[in-house]
């Protein structure tokens, strides 16, 4: 049975950018992926100083995470994205860059963007954070 995934914004909360207030899922199995990091194969940093680059390899990474699940970006029912920044104008520029990638709609979910004051490899300005309702 695959599971079922309901997306909801109540009428009375806040209009969002694109994600939902709640996502319910009714049945199935669920993967944690750990954060994912832009970093490359080798575990080197990729983009140091670029938000936009690093969240590209956020996104291929987190691309072949799902797919070792036999898992897509559709199936993620929770996201927290970490910035390492106080300023929202590069938080926009994380949420919009995620959003617009081949990673997209797993942001439709619930989700939490966050700035934040370090994250665990220097250099690094973005990880993402997916819950996923696994296909059968």
């Amino acid at each position: 049975m695959t599971a079922r995934i309901t997306r909801i914004n109540p009428e009375q909360l806040h209009e969002t950018p694109g994600y939902h207030h709640i996502t319910v899922v009714e049945t199935g199995r669920t993967a944690y992926l750990a954060g994912q990091c832009p970093l490359d194969r080798n575990g080197s940093l990729v983009g140091p100083g670029s938000v936009e680059l690093q969240v590209d390899q956020v996104v291929v990474n987190a691309l072949a995470a799902l797919g070792a699940v036999d898992a897509q970006p559709r199936h993620v029912v929770r996201s927290v994205i970490y910035v390492r920044s106080d300023d929202r104008d590069v938080l926009g520029i994380a949420w919009r860059r995620l959003t617009s990638s081949a990673l997209g709609p797993a942001f439709a979910s619930a989700s939490t963007l966050l700035g934040v004051a370090q994250l665990g490899f220097a250099g690094q300005l973005v990880e993402v954070d997916l819950t996923v309702a696994l296909p059968d």
